[in-house]
């Protein structure tokens, strides 16, 4: 049986992607908060992008050299997702699928990167962390009460520093209603 809230916030995010579409200015890269930090993401290994949305962030990584896995709870997104591997010919180094992150994160090994841009379930971060390899680069980024003020969804000031304060942080900031955190597993 499907999760009432699980069906409602595909469909939601379904709407969504279906109004912004895979338009060909859709380019593969790192999410813009760790564009200047592109250095510190491994070029082989395997990562995990959650809430990978239209996939611009894992295909990046597969052109790279990662092999990916990009859960969505949109299967339009995931539709994107598999149509940018194949337009950049990573395919075969990537695997999307329609999973809700409510459930936990997907079985599997241990990566080397782990992105989640504009998502964020605290409920997971112990979980995330154990996943990285020693070495794995986390990169997450959310919106923030920072410069905005409180609502639904934002982390509260210092929030991401404490949550992932077990892994060496290498970047992170909080400002016009973002936060981030570039962080590497000892």
């Amino acid at each position: 049986m499907v999760d009432l809230v699980t069906e409602q916030d595909g469909l939601h995010w379904d709407e969504k992607y279906s109004l912004e579409g895979l338009g060909p200015d859709c380019a593969p890269g790192p999410p813009r908060l760790f564009a200047a930090n592109e250095y510190l993401f491994p070029t082989c290994g395997h990562a995990i992008d959650l809430a990978c949305g239209r996939g611009l962030a894992a295909v990046w990584l597969a052109v790279r050299g990662l092999t990916v896995y990009g859960v969505d709870v949109s299967t339009v997104a995931v539709r994107f997702a598999r149509d940018l591997a194949a337009r950049y010919g990573v395919g075969d180094r990537c695997r999307f699928e329609v999973l809700d992150l409510d459930a936990g994160l997907p079985e599997g090994p241990a990566v080397d990167v782990i992105v989640c841009h504009l998502f964020r379930d605290a409920r997971l971060d112990k979980t995330v962390i154990e996943r990285l390899m020693p070495g794995g680069v986390l990169a997450v980024a959310v919106l923030s009460e920072v410069d905005h003020g409180p609502g639904p969804f934002r982390a509260a000031p210092g929030e991401l520093h404490a949550a992932f304060s077990a892994l060496t942080i290498v970047s992170e900031g909080e400002d016009g209603g973002e936060a981030w955190l570039l962080a590497v597993k000892a």
